[in-house]
């Protein structure tokens, strides 16, 4: 029901007993498959920059506002001038079997007086794409969101870069808009795409993505049983009976 205040005009309900959630700390963030440690470049540099070699390509860097980098020197020197701070927050994501580090991910625009943290500087090797790992450090990196009480959760991308769009739906984030001309990246105009996930939805959320990540989900050849888009979708139709 629409709140009206005692000027007759309609405001937004009232948060009773809301308080503005502490900043992330950088902790270890512990999977079954991953852990998402604290970004560390003399630990991680050099796993990462093998690991990101492997797009020989270079496909993985045509959305974000810098690389390739040619060299790990060149790319441990990024890491030094732009990965130490609180905000953009980076992690290394590190596969538990090999203890390498295989990506990067990073908590952002942290704005706790909203309760709105946004996830992004995605940067998945090879070995990490469209695995159960890759899966479990993004569910890592959104339940620690609102374990530490944030409302709100975004995900922003190039609105041309359809795999980081259809990630997000993936996750059961809302599409909420385009912004056009929104910014310049490497001398071409991006729009931006804008997706969130907010407190109220997350919990059905959580449980279809802690469901999909279980042993169980997959069979002895590793192939998923049941997609994460169809318990995403069959939590989503639930909620709508309600």
């Amino acid at each position: 029901m629409p709140v009206v205040n005692p000027l007759g005009q309609t405001v937004g309900d009232t948060l009773v007993g809301w308080q503005a959630p502490a900043f992330p700390s950088g902790e270890r963030l512990p999977g079954r498959l991953i852990d998402l440690e604290p970004l560390d470049v003399d630990r991680h540099a050099a796993s990462l920059h093998a690991a990101n070699c492997l797009d020989t390509a270079g496909r993985n860097w045509t959305y974000l506002a810098y690389g390739p980098f040619a060299t790990l020197v060149d790319y441990r020197q990024w890491l030094t001038m732009t990965c130490r701070g609180t905000d953009p927050l980076f992690h290394a994501v590190v596969e538990r079997s090999s203890g390498d580090a295989v990506g990067v991910a990073a908590y952002l625009r942290i704005t706790p007086v909203a309760g709105c943290i946004e996830i992004g500087h995605l940067n998945f090797s090879p070995r990490l794409q469209r695995t159960p790992a890759a899966t479990e450090a993004l569910y890592l990196l959104l339940r620690h969101a609102f374990a530490l009480g944030y409302r709100r959760c975004e995900w922003k991308c190039d609105a041309l870069n359809t795999p980081s769009r259809a990630a997000a739906q993936r996750l059961g984030l809302t599409f909420e808009g385009v912004f056009r001309q929104a910014t310049v990246v490497k001398g071409r105009n991006r729009d931006t795409a804008w997706y969130a996930v907010i407190d109220r939805d997350w919990p059905a959320c959580d449980a279809a993505i802690a469901r999909w990540l279980q042993p169980e989900n997959f069979d002895p050849a590793g192939r998923q049983i049941r997609a994460l888009s169809t318990l995403i979708g069959d939590v989503a139709g639930r909620e709508a009976e309600r």
